[in-house]
């Protein structure tokens, strides 16, 4: 299977539509496996669901030969994002669960982080809760590329909290997601980090 580097290198978030020709091109090429083929088509179809494509990201995800394992948790967790911005997030909140669930099992963990980080943006009633859950998996890991989500969540954490009210807590895990910003993080993540403390 292929490693997430390999896909956030084809990944420009600003620019779905780039993406989108990035993973049409990758899944033609002959380097890659039927299986990687099937994991790249599921990031093909995040790609247009991010530029509101929805029934035809969904029609793709349907066309995903789901059989291994991993490329069955991608799928899983592509078609609860497709609900979830379409704006069916009940929908998808169980999707995000068999994808956290199975992803553990496979020991899949930078799956199962974001699997538990979808799930506190569609059940937003427990958005605490699970975010918490993606910080304490993450916290746990070796692998730098997954330990980068805990600045995202830290500092998603940080504005739920915020939003609550609770600004003194909101202050520390802004402060969390920045120190992550800047052993783990992007340049982008470690911007984020500093304005959210600036806004606090």
């Amino acid at each position: 299977m292929l490693n997430q580097q390999t896909l956030d290198q084809l990944w420009n978030f600003d620019d779905p539509a780039v993406s989108e020709a990035r993973f049409r091109a990758a899944v033609s090429e002959d380097r890659y496996d039927a299986d990687e083929r099937a994991e790249l088509t599921t990031q093909l179809g995040r790609a247009i669901g991010l530029q509101g494509r929805y029934e035809e990201a969904d029609a793709l995800l349907d066309a995903v030969d789901g059989d291994e394992p991993t490329v069955a948790v991608r799928v899983l967790l592509e078609r609860g994002r497709v609900l979830n911005s379409s704006g069916h997030a009940e929908m998808a909140v169980p999707l995000f669960e068999q994808a956290a669930e199975l992803a553990d099992h496979l020991g899949e963990e930078f799956l199962a982080v974001d699997a538990l980080h979808m799930l506190a943006i569609a059940d937003s009633a427990h958005a605490e809760t699970w975010t918490r859950s993606a910080l304490e998996y993450a916290s746990t890991v070796h692998d730098e590329r997954t330990k980068r989500w805990l600045v995202a969540l830290h500092n998603n954490l940080g504005w739920t909290l915020h939003d609550a009210g609770r600004c003194t807590e909101a202050m520390v895990e802004f402060q969390l997601a920045e120190q992550w910003a800047d052993r783990v993080g992007t340049p982008r993540q470690q911007e984020l980090a500093r304005e959210a403390i600036q806004a606090c």
